[in-house]
């Protein structure tokens, strides 16, 4: 059976007491939870994890017996409660590879200890059970770069990418991210060694450059071309952004370099998605470089009304 770190899993440490572990419980089992996600199965399979791993770190004894055996406590459990715990010892490690030790429990656990650690975990008191120990390696750690567009770095988007043991997984990667960014897959990593826990899977993120948008930590900046009626008339035009189209009134006498503010039009906070930066446009009057003759002589008459001259 795959080892599977509960401890991990609820985000807690190995001293953690248990109303500690029961607040992590709610507060994941509320995130993960299938009405939450619904049609998400990588949803509900994390929160078929979740509700394994508190099942068992809720209960003191099956936290005493996962602490020292890890995740083969059950097997050990049902075996020694059948056939007695030298027989199904000797049954378990029978096809013991490399890397095992074989070593007396008291030796492993300390002599006087041992008779009632045996009794506690699987109420039998032989005190010699001469069994098989190996010694659990966590896998390595694995990094995958992931490219996004500013959009899907905004919205939040999902990739495919390959676990440690090679299966493909669908990751889901937040709204918020950054270039530089790690987004961490618990136990995604390389499988461990010896019963041990998998590494991690890190997601580095890349957001490509946009034509239009620059990204200012949580705000977005934008040019906004004008023409010269409107800036000097005013008049209202239609604004792109990562949201959709929206209009923005332009006040008369609009010079270029003028910057208008969209509230809560930038990028989302990372870990807090319903709070956002804003998003600046800023004008650029777009001045004609080629006048009619009819043109130049409305101007002309413009500049003299103005108290100007021009050749």
């Amino acid at each position: 059976m795959e080892y599977k770190d509960y401890y991990r899993i609820l985000g807690v440490n190995r001293n953690a007491s248990q109303e500690e572990i029961k607040r992590a419980y709610r507060r994941l089992a509320r995130q993960f939870h299938p009405d939450v996600n619904p049609g998400d199965k990588v949803a509900e399979e994390r929160f078929k994890e979740i509700n394994e791993a508190y099942q068992v770190l809720s209960d003191p004894q099956k936290r005493r017996q996962y602490d020292v055996l890890g995740n083969g406590w059950r097997q050990w459990q049902r075996g020694a409660a059948a056939g007695g715990f030298e027989d199904f010892a000797r049954q378990w490690f029978s096809q013991a590879g490399p890397g095992v030790q074989y070593v007396d429990l008291e030796d492993l656990f300390g002599r006087g200890s041992l008779a009632d650690l045996l009794k506690m975990f699987f109420n039998v008191g032989r005190p010699r059970a001469r069994t098989a120990y190996r010694r659990a390696r966590r896998g390595r750690d694995m990094e995958v770069a992931v490219e996004l567009t500013l959009e899907e770095a905004c919205h939040g988007a999902t990739r495919r990418v390959r676990r440690g043991d090679g299966r493909v997984i669908t990751a889901k990667i937040p709204p918020g991210a950054r270039t530089g960014s790690r987004i961490r897959l618990s136990g995604q990593g390389e499988p461990g060694q010896g019963g041990g826990p998998p590494g991690d899977l890190y997601l580095k993120i890349r957001v490509k450059p946009h034509p239009i948008f620059r990204q200012e930590g949580d705000d977005l900046r934008r040019d906004l071309d004008l023409d010269l009626y409107t800036a000097v008339l005013g008049g209202e035009v239609t604004v792109k952004t990562l949201d959709g189209p929206v209009r923005l009134k332009i006040p008369p006498g609009t010079s270029s370099g003028k910057i208008f503010r969209l509230r809560g039009k930038g990028m989302p906070r990372p870990g807090k998605p319903d709070r956002r930066g804003d998003l600046y446009v800023v004008a650029r009057v777009q001045v004609p470089s080629r006048l009619s003759a009819r043109e130049r002589k409305l101007f002309k008459e413009l500049a003299r009304l103005r108290g100007r001259t021009s050749s």
